[in-house]
């Protein structure tokens, strides 16, 4: 968010100050352009990003953010496909469980089923392309706004806490942080999204492989369309991988 200072206040009181702005003050804030964040932040956050993602005992925590992407793809296109949303639950083991009723075959369970794998490389690269457009403060407010939205959703203490820790992280950056604080955290949540959505389709390969994971995404698309769940694997891969492609260039490109 982009805070000018106010005369004779300083900087730091200025925060304090949005809670009496005005709706035109805050409209200005949520569509203006923000200076894109330095190369070194960009480089930084990605390595940050990548550590975030690649040892096991550290995955085995920021997963969670994964999961809170993967269950709410399931769940946003599950409502705008038509279907009823009943509830989201978020697991201690990572794990996720979306449930919607509406018709058990047909285009709409089939991308609810589909949304899955796909959804953090696609909020990644989404997340990109705004930050490329310097349109960082647009970006962390959509994103309290989802967490927002899948909060109304969740049916279990864990997923609230996980969801509510994870909304409460992106408000009060937009609503607190200086701009280069803001650009960071944004493009360290960008880098995580395109890289975490990388890894778990490769996991559920080797699941599959050694015969666990009966009933995934994957499976269950296989069954919904009579097509292979090795080339539904394939479409979740060439998502995240060209997302991350995709969203890495925009990123590294930022001037």
């Amino acid at each position: 968010m982009d805070r000018t200072p106010v005369a004779g206040l300083p900087d730091a009181t200025t925060g304090l100050l949005l809670s009496s702005a005005s709706p035109a003050d805050l409209w200005d804030r949520l569509t203006g352009v923000q200076p894109a964040p330095e190369q070194w932040i960009i480089v930084l956050t990605g390595a940050l990003a990548l550590i975030a993602v690649v040892p096991n005992p550290i995955w085995r925590l920021s997963r969670n953010a994964v999961t809170i992407a993967h269950e709410g793809g399931h769940g946003l296109i599950a409502l705008l496909t038509g279907r009823k949303l009943d509830g989201i639950r978020l697991h201690s083991d990572t794990s996720g469980l979306t449930v919607s009723r509406g018709r058990p075959t047909g285009i709409g369970m089939i991308l609810t089923a589909a949304a899955g794998y796909t959804a953090a490389p696609l909020l990644g690269l989404g997340g990109a392309a705004l930050l490329s457009a310097g349109r960082t403060t647009l970006l962390l407010w959509l994103a309290t706004g989802l967490l927002l939205a899948m909060l109304m959703m969740i049916r279990n203490a864990y997923g609230v806490l996980t969801v509510v820790l994870t909304g409460a992280a992106f408000l009060l950056t937009s609503w607190l942080a200086e701009p280069d604080v803001q650009a960071g955290f944004a493009a360290a949540a960008v880098w995580f999204l395109l890289l975490g959505g990388v890894r778990p389709a490769f996991e559920l390969q080797a699941k599959r492989r050694h015969g666990g994971a009966p009933d995934s995404d994957a499976d269950q698309l296989s069954r919904l369309t009579h097509v292979p769940a090795a080339l539904w694997l394939l479409l979740f891969h060439a998502v995240s991988l060209c997302s991350l492609i995709g969203g890495g260039r925009w990123l590294l490109d930022l001037r």
